[in-house]
């Protein structure tokens, strides 16, 4: 006999387990190359990163929350052709992926995107 799958709370109580620190690392868009890189989330929602496309783009504001056992990160970029463009993503424990949307201020947009870890 096979054990049973966990169920609903068994994921959830994983996912709240999952601490800020799994945020940190260099993160890649396989759609395009574009470049988050997370090199601290500290307590608090304090988070230190840089975006690259293939240069810097400046970060105005970039944090992390726990809601719903889900770890989220928001980051705002504001430069040259990025006018308050944001991204608003979802940290995946079992893909160690960040998922999430992707709004292109330039164009008015919203896009799905992922973002994989760089090894």
């Amino acid at each position: 006999m096979s054990p049973a799958a966990p169920g609903p709370a068994l994921a959830q109580s994983k996912a709240d387990q999952v601490g800020a620190e799994r945020l940190v690392g260099r993160w890649v868009r396989p759609d395009g190359g574009y470049v988050l890189d997370i090199r601290s989330a500290q307590a608090g929602g304090r988070v230190d990163a840089a975006y690259l496309n293939p240069r810097s783009i400046k970060v105005s504001r970039a944090e992390w929350r726990r809601e719903d056992g889900r770890l989220l990160v928001f980051v705002e970029l504001r430069d040259a052709n990025y006018p308050g463009s944001t991204y608003n993503l979802r940290y995946v424990p079992d893909k160690d992926r960040l998922v999430g949307a992707y709004y292109q201020a330039v164009q008015r947009q919203t896009f799905d995107v992922e973002f994989v870890r760089q090894k």
